[in-house]
């Protein structure tokens, strides 16, 4: 019968910084980029996945952080919250505060009438980008992130982005989902 260790207080800090010490940073098995061109982009902001697609079939996924307030769609500027709906992917950005960015066509004509409505500004400047450009670990592969971060951009490691740089062109359509 194995006898029982109390954990004392010593064992209970030693293990939270243990878990504390980057649990969601792992080597990433090296995988190819995909084969050619997506067709289309999905993000499901619940699995912090964004999956690129080429005739219906999916040809990569990769881990993403969202907006601070990643729960709802984006209403308005400012809310932390990252846009749910179907837009396309309009425009990219090779120098930018963040490794490369793709610009999302959010606010659509609802998004604004919405807004509208509501009597606020709905933001803009959505981007799917890699990490800052000062950022200090660059060198590492995220599995997952260890919380949102982003202003309601969807963010990526930089060896993701390039591979979604290259497979993602200007027109692409993008549906964010809950």
């Amino acid at each position: 019968m194995a006898r029982m260790v109390r954990p004392t207080r010593r064992r209970i800090l030693a293990a939270a910084a243990a878990s504390l010490a980057m649990p969601w940073v792992r080597p990433a098995r090296a995988s190819a980029p995909p084969d050619g061109k997506a067709d289309q982009v999905i993000v499901i902001k619940s699995l912090r996945n964004l999956q690129l697609y080429r005739d219906g079939n999916v040809l990569k996924t990769y881990a993403c952080a969202l907006g601070k307030h990643p729960e709802g769609p984006k209403e308005r500027v400012g809310d932390g919250r990252t846009p749910e709906g179907r837009y396309i992917i309009d425009s990219r950005l090779a120098d930018s505060a963040y490794f490369l960015a793709l610009h999302i066509s959010y606010p659509d004509a609802a998004d604004i009438r919405r807004a509208e409505l509501a009597g606020v500004n709905p933001g803009g400047k959505i981007f799917i980008h890699g990490l800052p450009n000062h950022y200090a670990h660059r060198d590492r592969s995220f599995v997952a992130f260890p919380y949102d971060w982003t202003d309601g951009c969807i963010a990526v490691d930089d060896q993701s982005m390039r591979e979604i740089w290259n497979a993602v062109d200007d027109g692409t359509p993008i549906d964010i989902r809950p």
